[in-house]
């Protein structure tokens, strides 16, 4: 599987981590920085990885940052991306089986190595169960038609 991966400063020594444990598992890795402790802005590492997932150039993203929650705001704004932050096993792999998460945003302040690495594994293996979850996922799909108006694109939109 192609993965892009992104972290802001306070995740950086995780993503390093996951990077390793990654190509260990035979993946190919696309690193989106950030590659020291230096403070940056989260949102654009997640438009980095993003931007990727939204036009199929990997498979997946991950996302680390603090809590995962502002990672995962920002990499919701592009599209087809399904980011979730997930703190324990069963949200991650539950974001793959009903919500076909593609991007997952992590905590590198709130969860430990050996579950991060535990939640990695079951949400890379996790398929999407499909069934009923089809139609909600494609009904999120098409709210972005629907509500397409981005800022940068259109006079008075915010």
């Amino acid at each position: 599987m192609r993965i892009s991966i992104g972290s802001d400063h306070r995740g950086f020594h995780v993503k390093a981590k996951l990077i390793q444990l990654l190509e260990q598992w035979g993946h190919e890795i696309c690193d989106e920085g950030t590659h020291d402790s230096q403070s940056v802005d989260y949102p654009d590492i997640a438009a980095a990885v993003s931007r990727k997932v939204s036009s199929h150039e990997v498979d997946r993203g991950i996302l680390i940052c603090g809590t995962g929650i502002g990672m995962a705001i920002a990499a919701n704004k592009f599209p087809g991306v399904r980011a979730a932050p997930c703190h324990d096993e069963v949200t991650a792999e539950m974001s793959r089986r009903h919500n076909d998460v593609n991007v997952l945003c992590l905590s590198a302040d709130l969860l430990g190595e050996r579950r991060i690495d535990r939640m990695v594994e079951l949400w890379l293996r996790t398929e999407f169960e499909g069934g009923r979850h089809s139609r909600r996922v494609a009904r999120i799909g098409e709210f972005e038609k629907e509500e397409g108006c981005s800022p940068q694109d259109t006079p008075g939109c915010s």
